[in-house]
């Protein structure tokens, strides 16, 4: 049977008149997300601090899904240039209806060899920068009194787990899902739906080439953990986040999606470890226990 995984979920015009924007949209899985949001009939404003790249990624995915793309170039550590951002999208599109808080920044490196700036700039970043766009987004879906809206927050699975060596990302994104959850609860009542998807390995060629530079990819080889032994298909996180951002799923709210092969399972079990036992030596070991039995 064929395996439909890389395959896109929807097909036609389930975000049809939404204006959802996405930050960090100009490159890797930011970039994903925009190109289907697209093909389902949103409207797309992507931000970054790179103008000539959101540029260039804009231009490229309205020539490919014939929808249309704002390129606005934001530092999401700066309120007010978020402010800004909500306002040119208003202006252009006329409403805005969802959220993908995707920007994002990480060091992998050992804590002790991080400067107090280094930390701070992912903090700034992931959590700041989340921070800033949900609220300004939020009170103005607030003010206004609209009906729904939606936020969906891109975190990770040792946001709710840990991780040595990446422990500033590790900091931010867990604020970021304690924002979810919390936020899910208390602007529910405005109509605001809170989500979060925790992606596993998605290669990305900016995130990938800065956290395992050179032969280190080879070296490091992460689909040895993941049960499902492969890395993760961009559209299989667009279909989860498309899927997120619809009405189709009205009723989830305060969530924290998984989507990573089973990687963190694997992790986290005690014994998982046995899977590299092969099976004369299971059969050696099962021959030794009803031994001892009888």
């Amino acid at each position: 049977m064929e395996n439909h995984f890389n395959k896109p979920m929807f097909h036609s015009d389930e975000l049809k008149e939404k204006v959802i924007v996405v930050t960090g949209g100009g490159s890797g899985l930011g970039k994903s997300m925009t190109r289907y949001f697209l093909k389902l009939g949103a409207k797309v404003v992507i931000s970054s601090r790179n103008i000539d790249k959101l540029k260039a990624t804009a231009s490229e995915l309205e020539k490919e899904t014939g929808g249309k793309v704002l390129p606005v170039q934001c530092d999401v550590r700066d309120y007010e240039q978020v402010e800004k951002m909500v306002a040119n999208t208003i202006a252009a599109f006329g409403k805005v209806d969802g959220l993908v808080n995707n920007a994002a920044g990480n060091f992998i490196s050992p804590t002790e060899r991080l400067s107090a700036h280094a930390f701070d700039t992912i903090i700034d970043i992931v959590l700041k920068g989340s921070k800033n766009c949900t609220l300004a987004l939020g009170k103005h879906w607030i003010d206004i009194k609209q009906k729904s809206a939606t936020v969906l927050n891109i975190v990770t699975t040792y946001a709710f787990t840990g991780s040595a060596y990446v422990v500033p990302s590790a900091t931010a994104k867990a604020g970021v899902l304690a924002m979810t959850r919390s936020l899910a609860v208390e602007w529910a009542k405005y109509g605001i739906r809170m989500n979060a998807v925790a992606p596993g390995p998605f290669p990305t060629k900016g995130a990938w080439d800065r956290l395992l530079p050179g032969d280190l990819k080879e070296k490091f080889d992460v689909t040895k953990k993941v049960p499902l032994r492969r890395v993760g298909d961009h559209q299989e996180l667009a279909n989860l986040a498309a899927y997120l951002m619809s009405d189709f799923s009205a009723y989830i709210n305060g969530e924290v999606i998984t989507i990573d092969g089973g990687e963190w399972l694997q992790g986290a079990g005690e014994f998982n470890m046995l899977e590299k036992i092969p099976p004369e030596l299971w059969d050696m070991l099962e021959a030794m226990i009803k031994g001892k039995g009888k």
